[in-house]
């Protein structure tokens, strides 16, 4: 069964609890492969290892900026060397983060707007901690809309969040192009696939999409790198 977690939500005077799911690879596995029998070749190519949720949302969203357009090994290798101007056993808090001069973050490799936008998200944390701290007690929607607020984190980076942060179990990152060409490749087409017709496939698979994701990403990528 689905793993799941309840929140409040307060709305016209009336308190109510709304049901928030954690993704279960192996349930959802077996789900998809009754709704959509066009999927049972791509669930028994491949063993894809249950998510787990991170607690560290700053060092999550950093991390995703670092690896946006990147391949994981470079993206990885980038990553580790941002964590290496601190203390390697203890992650950069967003204070830390605020305190280096923007030509120190670029020396690990990092972009000038790469190196902006962390701070962005640092600078986003220190000022309202409780909201960004929170963002496990809120709907898919509702975090989508609150981190895109930050200047630098886009959807993509949003939905990564959403994935393998919270573990939340439908999410389909359609702009993601390693994603296309899994879908692509799998479904034999002579050309990528566009964003409105893999949202419109992915409808009865509903509401699994994190697991079909991982599923045409592991095609031509590999195990995701994150």
């Amino acid at each position: 069964m689905m793993v799941h977690r309840w929140i409040l939500i307060v709305k016209c005077k009336y308190i109510y609890a709304e049901k928030i799911e954690i993704v279960n690879i192996q349930y959802s596995i077996k789900k998809l492969k009754e709704i959509d029998p066009d999927l049972i070749r791509l669930m028994d190519a491949f063993k894809i290892e249950e998510l787990k949720p991170e607690k560290n949302y700053f060092k999550s969203l950093a991390r995703s900026i670092i690896y946006q357009q990147l391949s994981g090994a470079s993206a990885k290798a980038i990553h580790d060397r941002f964590i290496s101007i601190y203390d390697p056993e203890i992650y950069p808090s967003p204070e830390k983060v605020m305190s280096t001069e923007l030509d120190v973050l670029r020396s690990v490799g990092l972009s000038f707007p790469k190196a902006k936008y962390i701070k962005n998200i640092a600078t986003a944390f220190l000022e309202d901690p409780i909201r960004y701290n929170t963002l496990d007690k809120k709907s898919d929607e509702d975090i989508i809309k609150i981190l895109t607020e930050i200047k630098g984190v886009g959807p993509w980076t949003a939905q990564m969040f959403l994935m393998f942060t919270l573990n939340r179990p439908d999410v389909f990152p359609v702009t993601d192009l390693a994603l296309q060409k899994g879908f692509q490749h799998y479904f034999e087409l002579n050309d990528l696939p566009k964003a409105n017709e893999m949202l419109e496939r992915s409808q009865k698979w509903m509401p699994y999409r994190t697991t079909v994701s991982l599923f045409f990403w592991r095609i031509l990528e590999g195990p995701f790198e994150w």
